[in-house]
């Protein structure tokens, strides 16, 4: 069957659904479905895409494409909308460099089912949907009513307290209601009727974008909270001009990000002027008020509006063009937070699974805790008596059948300290991560990402079927799908099984579950390879390896997956909610999964070289690419992935490695290693040798540590005592002093150690152009045996702050990677630049002895003479291999999909350690 995968759109959740789109299509059985991605386009536009762009980090990576961009002094991100109004010949062009207008009486020839990973307006409320049921594609998912209904939080409130159902009180304040009425006396009435705290959202949106949490009457928190919802801003002069230029430039772009800010385009409106100083535009009014209105598309032109404007204007609201109409204003639960996904039974009979509750750090679970893995836990099922557990299962398959979605939904709400439910906030798709609720709750019954969308393909076919699409053709769909899945099953296939090797206990081990994952998930729907997920946790002594069941792979990260084998360990059997639930969907799994999962089990190197033809080694850091594990494995012959034992016992150590490359004349930063012998000796010696040594600013980092974890630019002496102190505590948790002058994000890993590297900051030197790369390599074996590099085009890394951090290399959506990297406006400059950048990133991997793949960072300056010069700033042995890592970006311009690139790592170990044998 041809399945097209509709994503991206036009709503502030594109870069989620984009990345949710990435995740369904990797994920298609292969041996069932045929994948055909159709991007969708902020204006609405259908783009059948080439498969290239797939694995692009974010939309703006690609789309629109670089040279449809205007030329800007700063080098702006920007989406479509801010191109302004286009023609449909100019929208053509743009969509000819990534893929094709599809027209929508295109679609049936195209697809025999449409798989909606969109999200919000366009996405969710019936209107995608409405399109699809015209032309007759069947769809996932629920119909045009439950959509239109499930996108509406405002309707879904009135409606629970026409049903009585328990749902937190509310009011709605209109935008004219709002704009006529006295803040001070509209925040007094709210508190009057609902009580402190408030929660204000965006009835419309999902991810929660354009929601916030007051928590005191205080009336400029109260007045941002709603303009928040409404995506309006205003802004002040004074606040304005009080900005140095770089902090406006920081402000704009968080102002018009979409999840964050209000986006673009927007109305900007003057609100109030100093004295007389008006334009002969302006429409004075008898309080010398004006409402003179402009459309600003991109921030260039937005800053340059700003700044015209507050020279005179006391203050401007800019409001988005596509905002919100109203505000739902809540009264605040006290209690535990939930969510629960209910999928339809063969039988058409609402199922739900088991519920997560969400804990968080902070008090809102915002878009950066859902979709960063480690920044909030999921617990399921949700620690409670089975007779609570049960009653949410009952109150969400109440709620679906109630607002008649279909196929599966995900419902999310809280329960009380004295055991009330409240529900709200039901959504007709979840994301689609692959550690997201989505997948997480199916794979508690035994499902893996591949299996429960198979089924939910299945599921979609007969719930547009029972609604009257099209029956004759539809059940040929099911007759066709039912045997071929019954094929599937029945298949006795030879596959290669490979060992996945996640986790491990440095900071770098929730990136390296995100990475462990995303090999599982593509080696497991291919026809080639069968993935065993393992688990490894213990300490630099000893190695602790356990076999995974799908539903533990799927915690939400590796502290999760840890605390979850612990348990197992102790004797605790299976909770007696996972037991009942897995017999009511015993129907489902014994048809889409073959069967019930297992529990984790710990096995010894032994073991796992009896269970495995070879391993792929998905750790970053300590260990995984020190050579410690390739070492046992090597023990076992089991072929592995990445470099050799003594090229990693190298690359792990950021200074030894430095050191052998400027002994081979390349060039890198000066550098050397602090102690905390010599500071705990001597700690004013110490930092002010390092001072002599190292003008601010400078670098200090980890010398073993990647995944940005604790790199730093040292500004200051209390910085550089605060990561000192930091880095050399004897306690687990940080201080809070020092965390607050190095401005350490909420939950920022930053490790323990007993020495750190420090670096002088490389800078642009007077380089015409300076630029940070990241370039990948793959290594193959010639016909004459020689070990030959391929080295791919590097990604320019634009960082919003002062390094690269863990959210811009790994949160979809975040991020700044433009692939190839922009050294130069012309196209045979570039290459020149690119092909000497790509013959020094060869020359580190000869040095140093790599093989299999890796990554490399290096800085680029490019002098007026064309000159260039390359500095290197580390080496990855066993580069993150996330969905949305640049190294996929660089590996599809050389024509590899993921799945290739990985079965070339693959068969590389293989060669190797065949050679390795006979020798």
């Amino acid at each position: 069957m041809k399945i097209g995968i509709f994503f991206g759109g036009p709503s502030r959740e594109r870069e989620i659904s984009f990345a949710g789109g990435r995740t369904v299509y990797d994920n298609l059985d292969k041996a069932l479905f045929e994948a055909v991605p159709v991007f969708v386009d902020s204006s609405g536009n259908f783009i059948l895409l080439d498969w290239h762009f797939i694995y692009k980090g974010t939309i703006r990576d690609f789309y629109p494409p670089t040279a449809a961009l205007p030329r800007t002094e700063r080098p702006w991100q920007v989406y479509l909308e801010s191109l302004g109004h286009l023609s449909l010949d100019e929208q053509d062009r743009i969509i000819s460099e990534v893929g094709r207008r599809v027209q929508p009486q295109e679609l049936r020839e195209l697809m025999n089912f449409a798989f909606l990973a969109l999200h919000g307006p366009g996405g969710e409320d019936g209107a995608i949907q409405g399109l699809l049921e015209w032309y007759g594609i069947p769809y996932s998912g629920s119909g045009i009513l439950p959509s239109a209904f499930g996108i509406n939080k405002v309707a879904q409130k009135q409606l629970l307290k026409a049903l009585h159902r328990p749902t937190p009180d509310f009011r709605v304040i209109g935008t004219e209601d709002w704009d006529a009425a006295d803040p001070q006396a509209t925040l007094d009435y709210l508190v009057r009727e609902l009580g402190l705290p408030l929660v204000f959202k965006a009835p419309r949106q999902g991810s929660s974008i354009g929601i916030s949490i007051l928590r005191e009457a205080n009336l400029a928190q109260f007045q941002a909270a709603v303009e928040r919802s409404l995506f309006r801003k205003t802004v002040t002069r004074h606040e304005w001009l009080a900005l140095t230029d770089d902090k406006k430039i920081q402000w704009l772009q968080q102002l018009v990000d979409i999840r964050d800010g209000i986006g673009l385009p927007v109305v900007l409106d003057e609100l109030s002027v100093v004295g007389s100083s008006l334009s002969v535009n302006d429409d004075l009014t008898t309080d010398n008020q004006q409402q003179t209105t402009n459309f600003l598309y991109h921030p260039e032109a937005l800053l340059a509006a700003l700044n015209e404007r507050l020279q005179t204007a006391e203050s401007v609201l800019l409001t988005n063009v596509d905002g919100e109409a109203q505000v739902l204003v809540e009264s605040f639960v006290q209690g535990r937070e939930f969510s629960c996904i209910v999928v339809e039974d063969p039988n058409g009979q609402p199922l739900a699974l088991p519920p997560t509750e969400i804990v968080k750090g902070e008090e809102m679970f915002d878009y950066r805790s859902k979709y960063l893995p480690g920044l909030s836990r999921k617990i399921t099922p949700i620690d409670l008596p089975e007779a609570d557990i049960q009653r949410i299962r009952e109150a969400c398959e109440e709620m679906f059948t109630t607002f008649g979605f279909q196929v599966y939904a995900r419902l999310d709400g809280f329960i009380s300290p004295d055991g009330q439910l409240f529900l709200n906030d039901p959504n007709t798709t979840s994301g689609m991560l692959p550690a997201s609720f989505f997948f997480h709750q199916a794979a508690e019954i035994g499902l893996n990402p591949s299996q429960f969308l198979t089924f939910l393909i299945r599921t979609s076919l007969a719930a547009r079927r029972r609604g009257g699409m099209q029956p004759v053709r539809l059940a040929g769909l099911l007759a066709q799908l039912d045997a071929a899945v019954a094929a599937r099953a029945s298949e006795v296939r030879t596959r290669t099984k490979v060992a996945v090797i996640m986790g491990g206990y440095s900071s770098e081990r929730h990136i390296s579950v995100e990475s462990g994952r995303n090999i599982f998930e593509k080696l497991s729907s291919s026809v080639k390879y069968e993935p065993v997920p393992v688990f490894l946790t213990g300490n630099s002594d000893e190695f602790r390896l356990y076999v995974l069941p799908i539903n533990v792979m799927l915690k939400d990260n590796a502290d999760d997956i840890r605390e979850k084998v612990e348990h197992m360990e102790a004797g605790h059997g299976l909770h007696p909610i996972l037991e009942r639930i897995r017999q009511e969907a015993h129907e489902i799994t014994r048809t889409f999964a073959g069967q019930l999962t297992a529990q984790p089990r710990r096995v010894s190197f032994t073991e796992l070289a009896d269970m495995v033809d070879e391993v792929f080694i998905a750790l970053h850091g300590r260990p995984g690419e020190d050579g410690a594990l390739q070492r046992e494995l090597e023990k076992f012959r089991l072929p592995y992935n990445g470099s050799g034992v003594d090229s990693s016992s190298v690359t792990i150590n950021k200074f030894e490695t430095n050191r052998r490359l400027r002994e081979a004349g390349l060039r890198v930063a000066e550098h050397r290693m602090a102690s905390r012998l010599e500071w705990a000796a001597d700690a004013e010696s110490f930092y002010q040798s390092l001072e002599t040594q190292f003008p601010y600013p400078f670098i200090a980092k980890p010398a073993d540590d990647g995944c940005s974890s604790a790199v730093k630019k040292i500004k200051t002496r209390p910085e550089l005592e605060a990561f000192t102190r930091l880095i050399f505590r004897n306690q687990e948790d940080l201080m809070p002093a020092e965390a607050t002058t190095l401005s350490l994000g909420f939950k920022e890993e930053f490790p323990q150690k007993d020495a750190f590297l420090v670096e002088t900051l490389i800078s642009r030197d007077g380089a015409a152009h300076f630029l940070e790369v990241t370039g990948g390599l793959l290594t193959h074996y010639g016909p004459e045996g020689e070990l030959q590099i391929e080295v791919f085009e590097a990604s320019e890394a634009l960082a919003t702050g002062e390094v690269l951090s863990l959210e811009e290399k790994f949160l979809a959506g975040e991020g700044q990677n433009i692939t190839p990297a922009r050294y130069a406006p012309e196209p045979q400059e570039r290459q020149r630049i690119s092909e000497e950048v790509k013959q020094e990133l060869r020359r580190v991997a000869e040095i140093l002895n790599i093989q299999g793949y890796a990554r490399i960072d290096a800085f680029v300056r490019v002098r007026d003479n064309g000159a260039v010069e390359v500095l290197i700033i580390e080496v990855n042995s066993l580069p993150g291999m996330t969905p949305a890592t640049c190294i996929f970006h660089q590996t599809a311009l050389a024509g590899y999909t993921p799945y290739q690139f990985i079965d070339q790592i693959l068969e590389f170990g293989k060669q190797r350690s065949e050679r390795q044998i006979v020798a």
